[in-house]
């Protein structure tokens, strides 16, 4: 089964990052939050088996959150990691 994987930036009232940032983690599809330099105060890892739950989660659930004030979501085509590539090497799969 294959995962969609959304990275999504998050704007945030300044004295509420914290609390958003709690919030937003605990939400399910949701696998890591980072507070982050740059255009965006928040980044979003979701990680979810179809496009409904993206629906769901960002414009549902994220944006409802006290304190977000927008957000921006990009997708991804494909994952390129160094610990997957290091797994797999350390597997002996070509």
């Amino acid at each position: 089964m294959s995962l969609i994987t959304a990275i999504v930036t998050i704007d945030v009232e300044p004295d509420r990052i914290p609390e958003a940032a709690e919030a937003i983690v605990n939400i399910d599809g949701v696998t890591e939050v980072y507070s982050v330099t740059g255009d965006a105060d928040l980044l979003a890892m979701i990680r979810v088996v179809d496009h409904d739950s993206l629906a769901d989660i960002i414009p549902g659930q994220i944006n409802k959150v006290a304190g977000v004030t927008s957000t921006n979501t990009q997708l991804a085509f494909r994952t390129y990691s160094r610990h997957d590539l290091e797994a797999a090497f350390s597997l002996g799969l070509d």
